[in-house]
Protein backbone atom coordinates (compact mmCIF):
# COMPACT_ATOMS: atom_id res chain seq x y z
CA UNK A 1 0.00 0.00 0.00
CA UNK A 2 1.19 3.24 -0.67
CA UNK A 3 0.83 6.64 1.11
CA UNK A 4 0.04 9.61 -0.86
CA UNK A 5 1.99 13.24 -0.32
CA UNK A 6 -0.88 14.20 2.21
CA UNK A 7 -0.24 11.26 4.37
CA UNK A 8 3.31 10.78 4.32
CA UNK A 9 3.45 15.12 5.08
CA UNK A 10 1.21 14.32 7.81
CA UNK A 11 3.37 11.72 9.68
CA UNK A 12 6.79 14.23 9.45
CA UNK A 13 5.05 17.29 10.78
CA UNK A 14 2.54 16.01 13.38
CA UNK A 15 5.54 15.54 15.87
CA UNK A 16 3.69 12.54 17.60
CA UNK A 17 2.18 9.01 16.26
CA UNK A 18 0.41 6.27 18.30
CA UNK A 19 2.44 3.32 17.78
CA UNK A 20 -0.19 -0.26 18.74
CA UNK A 21 1.58 -3.28 19.50
CA UNK A 22 -0.02 -6.84 20.62
CA UNK A 23 1.96 -10.16 22.34
CA UNK A 24 0.08 -12.52 24.19
CA UNK A 25 -3.48 -10.92 23.90
CA UNK A 26 -1.82 -7.74 25.68
CA UNK A 27 -1.78 -4.49 23.84
CA UNK A 28 0.17 -1.99 23.76
CA UNK A 29 -0.09 1.78 22.43
CA UNK A 30 2.88 4.12 23.17
CA UNK A 31 3.87 7.73 21.61
CA UNK A 32 6.57 8.47 19.28
CA UNK A 33 8.23 11.71 18.93
CA UNK A 34 10.60 10.23 15.96
CA UNK A 35 8.55 9.36 12.85
CA UNK A 36 8.95 10.74 9.15
CA UNK A 37 8.60 8.56 5.87
CA UNK A 38 10.99 7.18 4.12
CA UNK A 39 9.42 6.40 1.10
CA UNK A 40 5.59 5.81 0.29
CA UNK A 41 5.48 2.84 1.67
CA UNK A 42 8.21 3.58 4.84
CA UNK A 43 8.27 4.95 7.96
CA UNK A 44 10.88 5.12 9.97
CA UNK A 45 10.57 4.91 14.03
CA UNK A 46 13.26 5.92 16.73
CA UNK A 47 12.79 3.88 19.20
CA UNK A 48 14.40 6.03 22.28
CA UNK A 49 12.33 4.75 25.56
CA UNK A 50 10.69 1.42 24.30
CA UNK A 51 10.47 -1.34 26.47
CA UNK A 52 6.97 -3.29 26.08
CA UNK A 53 6.47 -2.37 22.54
CA UNK A 54 9.97 -3.87 21.70
CA UNK A 55 9.14 -6.99 23.65
CA UNK A 56 6.05 -6.91 21.50
CA UNK A 57 7.34 -6.40 18.31
CA UNK A 58 10.07 -9.27 19.07
CA UNK A 59 7.22 -11.57 19.10
CA UNK A 60 4.96 -10.35 16.43
CA UNK A 61 6.00 -7.78 13.82
CA UNK A 62 2.73 -6.63 13.09
CA UNK A 63 1.81 -2.95 14.10
CA UNK A 64 -0.45 -0.05 13.80
CA UNK A 65 0.21 3.64 13.18
CA UNK A 66 -2.07 6.37 13.69
CA UNK A 67 -0.56 10.42 13.97
CA UNK A 68 -1.86 12.28 17.00
CA UNK A 69 -4.09 15.33 14.94
CA UNK A 70 -6.67 12.64 13.22
CA UNK A 71 -8.32 15.73 11.75
CA UNK A 72 -4.98 16.11 9.78
CA UNK A 73 -4.94 12.35 8.34
CA UNK A 74 -7.72 10.54 9.13
CA UNK A 75 -5.88 7.12 8.89
CA UNK A 76 -4.96 4.04 10.66
CA UNK A 77 -1.49 2.51 8.87
CA UNK A 78 -1.11 -0.91 9.24
CA UNK A 79 1.90 -3.26 8.64
CA UNK A 80 5.05 -5.03 9.73
CA UNK A 81 8.32 -4.20 11.18
CA UNK A 82 11.97 -4.78 10.75
CA UNK A 83 14.29 -3.27 13.82
CA UNK A 84 18.22 -2.72 13.19
CA UNK A 85 20.42 -1.71 16.02
CA UNK A 86 23.19 -0.80 13.73
CA UNK A 87 23.83 -0.43 9.95
CA UNK A 88 22.69 2.49 8.01
CA UNK A 89 18.95 2.94 9.02
CA UNK A 90 20.47 2.94 12.87
CA UNK A 91 22.89 5.23 11.94
CA UNK A 92 20.20 7.54 10.51
CA UNK A 93 18.01 7.20 12.93
CA UNK A 94 20.81 8.35 16.05
CA UNK A 95 21.87 11.49 14.13
CA UNK A 96 18.49 12.12 13.69
CA UNK A 97 17.24 12.08 17.87
CA UNK A 98 20.89 13.11 18.82
CA UNK A 99 20.77 16.27 16.30
CA UNK A 100 17.43 16.85 17.89
CA UNK A 101 18.23 16.27 21.27
CA UNK A 102 21.31 15.97 22.15
CA UNK A 103 21.11 13.57 25.18
CA UNK A 104 19.04 11.27 23.37
CA UNK A 105 20.53 7.43 23.06
CA UNK A 106 18.42 5.52 20.43
CA UNK A 107 18.71 1.94 21.16
CA UNK A 108 17.16 0.85 17.59
CA UNK A 109 15.55 2.12 14.08
CA UNK A 110 12.13 0.95 13.71
CA UNK A 111 11.50 0.22 10.14
CA UNK A 112 7.45 0.29 9.38
CA UNK A 113 6.84 -1.16 6.42
CA UNK A 114 2.87 0.08 5.34
CA UNK A 115 0.98 -2.85 4.16
CA UNK A 116 -2.78 -1.33 4.84
CA UNK A 117 -4.20 2.14 5.20
CA UNK A 118 -7.74 2.93 6.97
CA UNK A 119 -9.90 5.85 7.26
CA UNK A 120 -10.25 6.97 10.39
CA UNK A 121 -12.93 9.56 9.52
CA UNK A 122 -16.05 9.88 10.86
CA UNK A 123 -18.93 8.99 8.83
CA UNK A 124 -19.62 6.14 6.26
CA UNK A 125 -16.19 5.29 5.37
CA UNK A 126 -14.95 5.00 8.87
CA UNK A 127 -12.79 1.47 9.31
CA UNK A 128 -12.75 1.03 5.23
CA UNK A 129 -9.55 0.09 3.16
CA UNK A 130 -8.23 3.34 1.51
CA UNK A 131 -7.96 2.07 -2.22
Amino acid sequence: MVMNEDMMDAIEKDNVVFLSTCADDIPNVVPIGFARPIDSETILLVDNYMKKTRENLNKNPHASLVVRDASKCPYQFKGTVEIYTSGEFFDDAVDWATSVMSKLSPKAAIIFKVKEIYSVQPGPDAGNLVD
